[in-house]
Order: C-alpha cells, then structure tokens, then sequence
C-alpha cells in the first residue's frame, strides 16, 4: 500500500502560535511557507504575499489576527486549500464570514475553526442540534492582558484591586471590541446560538495570574458548565499556552489517521 503523501501546510504568522506548531515537527505535515507582515524573507519565512500564494497547500493555518483573516483568507480557499482560523472573531463582520464559506463551498474545501483556546466546543456544537436557550461565555485576565484596548479608557488597569468588568453583552459586539483576546467566545457562540444570542462577560481580575474562561450552556439536553484555568503564553500575554497546544492539535489532526474529538 503506498504511504499517504504528507499535507502540505502554509501559515500566516510567527508568533506565539506559529512557532510551536513549527517546533511540534509533526508527522506527515510538511511546513511549505510562513506568510509574516514584517520584511523578512528567512528560510520558509516570507512578508511578499506573492511569494506564499506561489506554493501549493494542502491547507493553510492562521495564527496573525483579525486582518490576516480578512486580508488573505478568500485567496486560501479559492486556491483550493482548507484554512484554519484562530481568529475567529473576525467573523462579527458577517458580510466576511458569508463570502469566505461561499469560497469553500465553490472550491471543495473547509473553513475550519480549531478548538484553539476553549473546550467544550464539542459539546455544545452537539446541544446545538437539539436547541439551546442560552450560552454564557465568562472570560478573565489579568489587567496586563487588557492593556492596549478599549478597557484602558474604562479602568486604570495599574491600580485595579478587584475585578472588574470591561464588557457584559452579545458576543458580536465584544470580540469586535477586544480582537485579541476573546476569539475564544466568537468560535463558542458559532458553535452554538450565534454571534448576536451568545453573551460574553469580560473581566479584568487582578487577583489571578492565569486565563480562566467559563462556559455555561442550557437547553433540551440539559446544562452543562465548563471552566479552565490556563497559564500565561510567555510570547504573549493576551494568550495562553493552551491555544498553541490545540493549534498543534488541529494541525496533525489533517494528516492523522486517528482523529479524536474533531
């Protein structure tokens, strides 16, 4: 029987989640090129958009943010390659989300959205089929996370000594608010009762040092709750080791022969 042929994988962004899907070295996974926004053309490191798009992927994983998803992820699919967003809370622009899962559609191939940072995912996509009433999403992280955004302008994150809430809503609006830190909330309410019926509670605690993030679903399957509790990514700390461990995860699933928890 001959070998199956490795999946030849491209990806957008070297960071904290890049890197260690590289370093994992995985097994029938063969890294073609990495698209980075800053000049630096190293090895298999390139920021010429022509130059990435020259090669042929299998499928392609974005681990840059909100633009890299707007800016390149109708190019990925239409050139035939499954793409992987992390940034999943890009997808509050629905004009966005519907364009690039109509370029799948036409072109045979997935949008696929990684567990990345949250659990439970399959369970509540599961509670989903037989109808949910409500999905709460609570996302807390230490003042330093939270520098940088609109909750600098609510808060003085120096001096906080309790927590605090910098957002309670759908999660439409909040993922949009803080785009690099609760992409986890955008994929849990696609998963489940949508972008605009989901709710997100935001909350900068100066009492932790980890991410911790909740989950709590009711419907006609019951209740559920999830929780966890993550340590800090040292590259960056809006984001927890966690979320470069399942991209690893999602990745080496497209050339496993096991697949658990897809």
């Amino acid at each position: 029987m001959t070998a199956k042929a490795a999946v030849r994988l491209g990806m957008i962004g070297y960071g904290a989640i890049g890197r260690h899907v590289e370093a994992a070295g995985l097994e029938n996974i063969e890294l073609v090129s990495v698209l980075v926004k800053r000049p630096r053309d190293d090895g298999k490191l390139t920021h010429e958009p022509a130059r990435f798009f020259a090669h042929k992927f299998d499928a392609v994983a974005e681990c840059a943010g909100h633009e890299a998803v707007r800016a390149h992820g109708q190019r990925v699919l239409e050139r035939g390659a499954d793409f992987l967003v992390t940034s999943v809370g890009a997808f509050t622009d629905t004009t966005l989300f519907d364009r690039l899962l109509a370029a799948a559609r036409a072109n045979g191939v997935r949008l696929i959205l990684p567990s990345a940072g949250i659990g439970a995912l399959d369970i509540l996509s599961s509670a989903a089929v037989g109808g949910l009433e409500s999905v709460t999403v609570t996302v807390r992280k230490d003042p330093s996370a939270w520098k940088g955004t609109i909750a600098e302008t609510l808060v003085n994150l120096d001096t906080l000594k309790a927590p605090h809430i910098v957002f309670d809503g759908p999660v439409r609006e909040g993922a949009k608010l803080y785009p690099q830190n609760v992409n986890i909330s955008a994929a849990a309410a696609i998963a489940g009762l949508g972008l605009n019926k989901t709710r997100v509670v935001i909350v900068a605690d100066p009492t932790i040092t980890t991410h911790i993030v909740e989950l709590e679903a009711k419907g006609a399957f019951g209740r559920f709750t999830f929780m966890e509790d993550v340590a800090v990514s040292e590259e960056n700390r809006k984001t927890g080791k966690l979320v470069a461990m399942a991209m690893v995860k999602s990745v080496r699933q497209l050339a496993s022969t096991l697949v658990v928890a897809a």
